[in-house]
């Protein structure tokens, strides 16, 4: 490798976009940079698995680029550990490769967009940030689509994404007559259907260096460590990966979608497709993930109705988007919101699952045991329950962003703070996301192993989702009883007797005081 380059450009974890124009032509004139940095694993506490998968994801670009004919620096911990900072460890390197020029692609976290704009370099070393031609929505149009502090409804926006992009339309119209199929995505997993389930496609990539590393650099970390990670981290596993959801998993996906199930371990991952990470990494784009479901779709119409590949094509080109345009349009200021006040402490089953509610066990463990929940266990097991308990929104925050293998600040905090926690008044949701156990009963059979009994309120033995959801939707009365969505709720508990009334809220408060007993 040279001791002279002209341009050092630096390539992030999550900017594993193969496809980007950096690459389109070899220059040796260039070096690309990726390492392995201290501070990306101290700012919140990561699950091993996680840190494990970008890792091994990052080195594993690292000898795509240079089996490409690229000239590449990959630096583990053992070469980061005496830099503080990323802007550290980049103004030592300009300097060693007497570089002119630094290039970076846009970081779609604030704080590492903030860091790389703050970084000072000697005059003649020209600074450029470019784009990491990975959304579908231009970062410089996202000021177009969303207003800071105002709610923006999604559908609308996933409609204008539909025609943009020419999916699932027939000329101006949606395939099938309606731009949404959501009413037929909330099927409860029926015991007939269990032996139907596929186990998850998993990978095999060691981990014993990235693990005996971060061991070396006493790297705090939580969750079940394993010697071959299963998760895809190269753009084979994750076509791979797309192909085993397409053929096995999408015939099914959009009717079972949000259902959930403890009866089988080995099918933890039911219908879901489990690309988040590779999307979020930029291993796969999300337009060809899409197209190609798509394409796959219209060969085999036989077996695949239009709601099974609406829900999928839906959280690519509608969630996904529309929660990165949330995100910026609203930060800085989106990360101090706390629009209901919460400030409880989370409770240490999160770290253990270690609790008798069967709902929480199950997606707790799993959690620990995967980096992995699908979005109806966040938003209606763990995300409820901290809502309902009102624990502090930061807490659940770097919960959240370090148990998911695919949480990156981007996508996380707007599905946490305003989705899961209404913490951000309504800009993401239109009302707060609170259940008692009849929703979770409904959509899993989570109850029917439960300690707890799903059916009652006020008892010793009564789920406490059912007294914590009065107690949340009392005490925040003022805030949500003019809410269209709402307001039956509260016609309903001026029906019942005061009795029952005290009983169910001295139900809720003794849960919120043995709450690390549950």
């Amino acid at each position: 490798m040279s001791t002279h380059y002209k341009t050092m450009r630096l390539i992030l974890g999550d900017q594993l976009n193969a496809g980007h124009s950096w690459y389109k032509e070899k220059n040796h004139e260039i070096l690309y940079v990726i390492a392995e940095i201290h501070q990306e694993l101290n700012y919140v506490v990561h699950h091993c698995q996680k840190i494990c998968a970008f890792f091994a994801a990052m080195n594993a670009f690292s000898q795509s680029l240079e089996k490409a004919g690229h000239d590449v620096l990959y630096l583990t911990l053992d070469e980061t550990s005496g830099y503080q900072s990323l802007p550290d460890l980049i103004c030592v390197l300009c300097k060693r490769y007497n570089v002119k020029g630094f290039e970076f692609q846009r970081p779609d976290e604030y704080r590492l967009r903030e860091q790389l704009g703050k970084v000072y370099l000697p005059e003649y070393i020209k600074v450029s940030e470019v784009d990491t031609e990975h959304f579908l929505l231009p970062f410089d149009e996202i000021k177009h689509y969303f207003k800071k502090d105002k709610h923006h409804k999604m559908e609308f926006f996933y409609r204008k994404m539909r025609q943009r992009f020419s999916i699932l339309m027939d000329a101006d119209k949606p395939i099938g007559g309606k731009w949404n199929y959501d009413t037929d995505n909330r099927n409860k997993l029926k015991k007939d259907d269990l032996p139907s389930i596929p186990e998850p496609l998993l990978f095999g990539h060691s981990t014993k260096n990235i693990l005996e590393r971060l061991k070396r650099h006493n790297i705090h970390y939580f969750g079940k460590e394993v010697e071959l990670l299963f998760w895809p981290v190269t753009r084979k596993d994750a076509i791979a990966l797309l192909d085993y959801f397409c053929a096995f998993c999408l015939p099914k996906f959009g009717t079972f979608q949000d259902a959930m199930t403890c009866q089988s371990e080995s099918q933890w991952s039911l219908y879901h497709s489990r690309l988040s990470f590779s999307l979020n990494a930029k291993i796969l784009q999300p337009l060809h993930v899409v197209q190609r479901a798509v394409a796959y779709y219209e060969n085999h119409r036989d077996s695949i109705s239009i709601a099974q590949i609406e829900g999928f094509v839906r959280q690519i080109i509608g969630w996904r988007e529309y929660i990165r345009g949330v995100y910026w349009s609203n930060m800085p200021s989106y990360a101090q919101k706390n629009q209901l006040n919460t400030d409880k402490e989370l409770p240490d089953y999160f770290w253990t699952a270690n609790t008798k509610m069967q709902c929480m066990k199950s997606t707790i463990q799993q959690s620990l045991d995967y980096s992995y929940a699908h979005h109806i266990q966040r938003l209606m097991v763990t995300g409820n329950f901290c809502l309902l308990t009102g624990i502090g929104v930061s807490q659940v925050d770097m919960w959240y962003l370090g148990v998911y293998i695919d949480a990156i600040e981007w996508v996380e905090m707007p599905n946490t703070r305003g989705m899961s926690q209404f913490a951000d008044g309504g800009i993401v949701a239109t009302k707060p996301y609170a259940a008692s156990g009849n929703y979770i009963n409904k959509m899993s059979d989570y109850c029917q192993k439960c300690h707890y009994n799903v059916k009652e309120k006020t008892s010793e033995q009564a789920c406490p989702f059912n007294s914590l959801y009065w107690h949340f939707m009392i005490k925040h009365r003022d805030k949500v009883e003019r809410n269209p969505r709402i307001g039956m709720v509260y016609r309903n508990w001026d029906k019942q007797n005061k009795a029952h009334q005290k009983a169910t809220l001295d139900r809720a408060a003794w849960c919120l005081n043995n709450i690390d007993t549950l």
